[in-house]
């Protein structure tokens, strides 16, 4: 039987929109909180990426991002938009945002009015940039974020093409979603433990930086520098999957003992004796040259007889799956990531569950809502 769920009783009012902030609320609603999504009469212009089944406005990606939240529709130009909202943070634990400084100013919402209607709230402002340097007043989209964290140069150092080119996923949106999530569960620790509220600034530009330079800082973290930047395994031209007979694999040769091993199941025992791979240190600064040897003898074998080989050799390998069959995967279809779902408007749908678990059982999320679908409950009750 399901038990009470984790977040139960936390109230989050949502003024996010597209994929950074909500991706936040999600997390949070995953886990129990009573996420109200505020958006405006037309909605957040996330819910018509991709086409809907049935609903103007319940397209892809909101079927995903939103589920388990309740959505109300307010006007905040007017009084009576700005009223609602001012009646729902009344009885908010947190309030997320990622309205620009000066906007949510003057809509009245910044964080002394807010703290003027809920002393202990929560106020978590998702930004572009801080507030303390000059990037402060510029617009952050996925797409520029990569840009302005150098992510965009990694591509070119990996296969020799110089443009620079943008990973194929909101990746900056979603690690800053992730950041504004545990940032606003801290706050309300803080808040559990000495009863007060506080404002969070949460940047994506910094929040990118920090994930993408843990690694790749690198020659950059010792003072004077003594190599580039750059994790050379990351940005390796050759340490790319591997052709197989009849397809693509990842092999991960990671220590040296599984180095060793892995060039006698390829055949070429021998590869490990000569001069430029004989020792660790030698084998680090030839590593591209290795992989290159792997990728030579890997179409001898099919992809699955490679899998289960690795497999019995305990070496770090899958197959090169097509973003399109994921969905079929017997890994996931055992753990029900993908879950069948039938919506009560757009019938029939898949939805992947929260990746991590908990010894206690919780109930479920609920389905993505409807613009303004629970306004007269929310606000009659407000």
């Amino acid at each position: 039987m399901a038990g009470p769920r984790m977040l139960e009783g936390m109230r989050v009012v949502d003024l996010t929109s597209v994929v950074f902030g909500p991706y936040a609320t999600a997390t949070l609603a995953d886990l129990g909180a009573d996420v109200i999504k505020v958006e405006g009469p037309t909605g957040d212009q996330f819910r018509y990426a991709g086409m809907p089944a049935k609903t103007t406005g319940m397209g892809a990606c909101h079927m995903n991002l939103n589920r388990g939240k309740q959505s109300v529709a307010l006007d905040l130009k007017t009084p009576e938009g700005k009223a609602g909202l001012a009646k729902l943070l009344e009885g908010a634990d947190v309030f997320i945002h990622n309205v620009r400084r000066a906007g949510i100013e003057r809509l009245g919402f910044g964080y002394e009015a807010v703290k003027a209607i809920r002393p202990d709230i929560v106020y978590v402002h998702c930004v572009g940039f801080g507030s303390g340097g000059p990037y402060r007043d510029l617009q952050a989209y996925d797409d520029v974020i990569q840009a302005a964290t150098g992510t965009t140069t990694l591509l070119p150092r990996a296969d020799g093409d110089p443009r620079p080119r943008y990973l194929p996923s909101l990746i900056a949106d979603k690690v800053a979603g992730l950041h504004a999530a545990y940032a606003t569960l801290a706050a309300i620790i803080h808040r559990l433990r000495t009863g007060e509220g506080q404002f969070v600034e949460v940047p994506m530009f910094e929040a990118f930086s920090h994930f993408m330079m843990l690694e790749h800082l690198y020659g950059k973290t010792f003072v004077p520098q003594t190599y580039p930047a750059g994790y050379p395994r990351q940005i390796d031209p050759e340490r790319q999957p591997f052709p197989t007979a009849d397809g693509w694999i990842s092999i991960v040769p990671y220590t040296d003992q599984s180095i060793g091993l892995l060039a006698s199941l390829l055949g070429a025992p021998g590869l490990v004796e000569e001069e430029r791979f004989a020792s660790p240190k030698a084998r680090a600064l030839n590593m591209t040259a290795f992989y290159a040897e792997i990728a030579k003898r890997t179409p001898a074998r099919t992809t699955a007889e490679w899998c289960r080989i690795f497999a019995e050799n305990q070496i770090p390998a899958m197959p090169v799956r097509d973003i399109e069959d994921l969905v079929d995967d017997p890994h996931l279809q055992a753990v029900d990531f993908f879950q069948r779902k039938t919506h009560p408007t757009e019938g029939d749908y898949l939805r992947t569950r929260a990746p991590v678990s908990f010894s206690v059982p919780v109930t479920e999320a609920g389905p993505a809502p409807a613009i303004g679908q629970h306004n007269a409950r929310l606000l009659d009750e407000a």
